[in-house]
């Protein structure tokens, strides 16, 4: 499985943006999707995760209320919906996958990862 992450980009303090992640196929070892991002000198976090079905989505606290998560199962694509972007979120955002399972918001558990993109929020 491959993932194609896309949408990043400079935007002001409060602006919006949205990311993309395209799977290649889907299957039992990709039904959690999951964002993550990673500031230059911080560990990789998690942002949040969804099944394909709307089973199971969860968002991190310190986004949640500004950012969503939602697919479109037809073309195998998961998005995050960030609005009212800080400084502080600015990372590079990747997109995971794994199997359901337990501590799906935990970065080791996920074992297909994309390309990061960039976002960068000035203020």
């Amino acid at each position: 499985v491959q993932l194609q992450a896309s949408g990043g980009g400079l935007v002001q303090a409060g602006d919006s943006l949205r990311l993309s992640c395209a799977a290649s196929e889907r299957s039992a070892n990709v039904e959690v999707m999951g964002w993550f991002r990673q500031a230059p000198g911080k560990e990789r976090e998690f942002v949040a995760a969804r099944t394909w079905s709307e089973g199971w989505i969860y968002v991190a606290d310190d986004v949640r209320g500004r950012f969503t998560i939602s697919t479109d199962n037809a073309k195998n694509i998961v998005f995050l919906q960030m609005t009212s972007l800080k400084p502080e979120d600015t990372a590079v955002y990747y997109c995971a996958a794994r199997p359901v399972g337990p501590d799906s918001t935990s970065v080791a558990t996920y074992r297909t990862w994309g390309r990061g993109t960039q976002v960068t929020v000035s203020s």
